[in-house]
């Protein structure tokens, strides 16, 4: 049986260090088997990969990127919460898509579809989940798209 640490290398990726909070809150709760990750933004290497709204900024296929590297950013403070073993991971439960869009831009739900298809990846059946993908006329430090994720682990 490969682990999503298996999934992960075979994909070519690795976690990055968990980021840190842009402001007051904490990266995670745990609530009994309910793990809450805060809201991540697309940081890769200490900067934002994509910021600006979609499309006039950002292409769709960026934001795809961008939503992906949220989630890579939300497994990373996940696993800080599970001694690094993402293995303990039951289901991916539901996911927030935030996308900072131009007036008129509705295809939140295929950025959304970056983040979504990535946790299917990774996880399998259960990296299936409830998702709400939702536009924003702007979102923290410019950023064009913002993931949040609540897991059940064991």
């Amino acid at each position: 049986m490969t682990t999503p640490h298996d999934r992960l290398a075979s994909l070519g990726l690795v976690l990055p260090p968990a980021p840190k909070p842009v402001a007051s809150y904490v990266p995670a709760v745990r609530s009994g088997s309910l793990v809450f990750v805060s809201g991540q933004l697309p940081f890769r290497d200490g900067a934002l990969a994509a910021t600006g709204p979609v499309p006039s900024a950002t292409s769709l296929e960026a934001a795809q990127a961008a939503a992906r590297q949220c989630v890579l950013n939300a497994l990373s403070v996940l696993a800080s919460q599970l001694d690094g073993d993402l293995s303990r991971v039951t289901r991916i439960v539901r996911l927030g898509v935030f996308v900072c869009s131009d007036a008129g831009f509705s295809e939140q739900p295929k950025v959304a579809n970056g983040a979504s298809d990535l946790l299917q990846e990774i996880f399998g059946e259960a990296g299936r989940h409830a998702r709400a993908a939702v536009g924003s006329i702007a979102l923290p430090l410019g950023a064009s798209v913002e993931v949040e994720m609540l897991a059940e682990v064991r």
